[in-house]
């Protein structure tokens, strides 16, 4: 059992965050190594990164484009 303080922060993180499990393949790009590389890159965090790209994919998506 954690302290009181572990609890309060699981239960804020509960009512306030969704999680997504993401799996990369190793052998596959992108690997976790490359979007972590180019997310030290544009200067953010890998989640920002993740999130941030999936906005962006939304709002094309939203827009009428498609990718090949």
């Amino acid at each position: 059992m954690g302290t009181a303080r572990t609890r309060a922060n699981n239960k804020w993180n509960a009512k306030a965050y969704d999680r997504v499990n993401l799996v990369f393949k190793k052998d596959t790009s992108p690997t976790k190594e490359e979007v972590q590389a180019a997310a030290d890159a544009a200067g953010e965090s890998l989640n920002g990164y993740i999130v941030g790209a999936v906005k962006q994919r939304m709002e094309r998506d939203s827009a009428g484009e498609v990718d090949e």
